[in-house]
């Protein structure tokens, strides 16, 4: 029975061992993510042999932010090692169309043991803690289930199911809350400075540069929400759930943004000085791949 960690769960990127799916699988046109276009099954340019980025130092300054705010939730080196037992599309290219077709299949279902863990660390969801260790359970097996089994996967159906349970995880952690529902709203740019959003209901918001600076965003339902570009400087996400890492690499902060316990400060996001934090080292990680922060919408 697997536990709720997420590194125990296998939730977080490991990119040593991967065989650079993110890089190969997805497509991206050129854009403000990304330099160029790149068709779905294609290696990138910037791809090396051994599936090491050759830009992971500079993808910002490069024009690939798009790569730094993508998160497989550890799907990668699932699909890698576990479903392909760790032959790569490259030893073995008759496979590739298979493990590029399974990754995104995977990384949706990793995606969902991320919410589902993190509902099961919140006491006000102890009711229905049962019947989460039962969806964890159920969509951890299903990640391990053969090519076959994963392509014919209704995995439309099962993400229902999981969502129900999702909502009422939210309905229980805000209950008694002044929030309001802005489920799914166009807050694209809205002035939201210093708003009170305690116990808000922001599933599926379109908070793109939207102005949140010293908000008040705790036990506030974050899932699916759209913050690229928004200004969560000085704002406070404690307590605030269902919130990934990647929405928080999409948006702008700085060190007075206060953060729940599982997520870590941007490295692109200025530090005390005001001044941007130092890059990290190019190393066999590729770190966070492609997408526009997590929108995965639930509603």
């Amino acid at each position: 029975m697997p536990g709720t960690n997420p590194r125990e769960l296998g939730l977080l990127a490991d990119c040593a061992n991967c065989f650079g799916l993110c890089c190969v699988a997805l497509p991206f046109s050129a854009s403000a993510d990304f330099a160029a276009d790149k068709a779905a099954g294609d290696p990138c340019h910037n791809l090396r042999e051994d599936f090491t980025c050759a830009i992971h130092a500079q993808l910002r300054q490069r024009g690939y932010p798009g790569c730094t705010v993508y998160d497989c939730f550890g799907a990668g080196q699932k699909v890698s090692q576990v479903t392909f037992a760790g032959t790569s599309w490259r030893q073995a290219p008759e496979t590739a169309g298979q493990m590029f077709a399974v990754f995104p299949v995977v990384r949706q279902l990793h995606e969902l043991l991320w919410y589902v863990a993190e509902a099961l660390t919140l006491e006000a969801a102890g009711p229905i803690h049962a019947e989460l260790r039962k969806a964890l359970d159920e969509t951890e097996s299903l990640t391990r289930e053969s090519v076959d089994a994963l392509k014919k996967l209704d995995l439309v159906a099962h993400r229902a199911g999981v969502n129900t349970l999702l909502l009422r995880v939210s309905e229980l952690v805000r209950a008694g809350s002044r929030g309001k529902d802005r489920r799914g709203a166009d807050l694209i740019g809205a002035r939201l400075r210093g708003a009170d959003l305690r116990g808000a209901d922001l599933r599926g918001a379109y908070l793109i540069a939207a102005d949140l600076r010293g908000a008040d965003l705790r036990q506030a339902d974050l899932i699916g929400a759209d913050l690229r570009g928004a200004d969560l400087a000085g704002a406070d996400l404690t307590g605030s759930i269902f919130l990934t890492q990647a929405q928080l690499n999409a948006a702008k902060g700085d060190a007075a943004t206060r953060l729940p316990p599982a997520l870590t400060r941007p490295s692109h996001w200025p530090d005390t000085r005001g001044e941007p934090r130092p890059q990290p080292r190019p190393g066999r990680g590729r770190g966070a791949r492609r997408g526009t922060g997590g929108r995965a919408r639930r509603r």
